[in-house]
């Protein structure tokens, strides 16, 4: 595939680690935030003000605004990283025809709440986006770690190998090695789930489960996730590979998980609300295990983890008498 430019949509700490690993190998990225005052300290002062501040930016090398629509019709590639429950409202402004011929990637691990649809879907069925022209981000990957230069890991999944390469060429540098897949159902379900899961293991930190227990967890939780994946979209994966249990491992243990740290406030006591408040930032976990419950209803896969975080959060089970039943359920 011939060179494209590329744009990243969205300001937190994801899309801001991202416009970091394509500045190593991109002469000119398009970054859109909602906020113009963050707009104008990065032109001013290199640095995003509210995520990954220590990242300092080439700004000569970066297109940056505030209005989405400018950016969308000069860029060919556009790398989607913002939370899944606002991106409706992200793209209010945004047509059919601006994303005709556009490649479309997804750096996003939620789904969209209005008709319960991962990223892919939701950009084919609402700008009818065809999934040859869609692209995944997965990890195991924290932003924090990128922004560190610590070695980390993605997989590029796509449909059409030439877009997976080309972003595989756009990514990959000292820190970020990158491969590709072509499984883009199975990276995206695993990749919201995994978020569930993390909540699952913050929940039982919380409580005051050991690392025994946690271990148990989450080896339940990858059964959960090949289950749910091979029902929705049955192809031959690996899910013993890094876009599956990697991506669940890192985000159930890391001190970096906002899932995790979300789920560790509620098994310790705090309400949805206020730990939601607290932490200031996104768990897509909260909203994707809604999504997951409600699909399930169709496919009827067992699910006793995500169950029992959907029942927490809810249902407002409490956490200790809904994890000591889920004990029961997992072997």
């Amino acid at each position: 595939m011939e060179t494209k430019s590329i744009a990243v949509i969205g300001g937190g700490s994801w899309a801001t680690a991202i416009v970091k690993m394509l500045l190593n190998n991109v002469e000119q990225v398009g970054w859109w935030m909602r906020s113009k005052d963050s707009v104008s300290f990065i032109k001013k002062f290199k640095h995003n003000p509210h995520y990954l501040s220590s990242v300092e930016f080439d700004v000569d090398k970066l297109v940056i605004d505030a209005d989405l629509n400018s950016l969308v019709k000069q860029f060919d590639i556009l790398v989607m990283a913002v939370p899944a429950a606002f991106i409706e409202e992200s793209l209010k402004s945004i047509t059919s025809d601006s994303l005709k011929d556009k490649i479309i990637i997804s750096a996003i691990k939620g789904i969209v709440p209005d008709g319960n649809l991962i990223i892919g879907e939701f950009f084919n069925k609402k700008y009818q986006v065809p999934f040859e022209n869609f692209g995944v981000i997965s990890g195991p990957c924290h932003a924090e770690e990128v922004a560190m230069e610590k070695l980390s890991y993605l997989t590029i999944a796509s449909q059409k190998e030439s877009i997976s390469r080309l972003l595989v060429n756009y990514l990959s540098c000292r820190y970020i090695k990158a491969t590709v897949s072509d499984d883009i159902y199975g990276t995206e379900y695993a990749a919201v789930l995994k978020n569930v899961f993390a909540i699952a293991s913050g929940i039982c930190h919380g409580l005051g489960y050991g690392d025994n227990f946690q271990a148990v967890l989450i080896s339940n939780a990858i059964q959960e996730i090949k289950r749910f994946v091979d029902a929705v979209h049955p192809i031959d994966r690996d899910i013993k590979s890094s876009a599956y249990l990697g991506d669940l491992l890192v985000t159930a243990y890391s001190q970096f998980s906002r899932n995790r740290t979300f789920g560790n406030m509620l098994g310790k006591g705090y309400s949805v609300k206020f730990a939601q408040m607290e932490m200031e930032m996104i768990a897509e976990g909260y909203y994707a295990v809604k999504c997951i419950h409600e699909i399930n209803k169709v496919y009827q896969v067992s699910m006793p983890i995500t169950n029992a975080v959907y029942n927490i959060i809810y249902e407002k089970i409490s956490p200790g008498i809904e994890i000591k039943l889920l004990t029961e359920k997992l072997s």
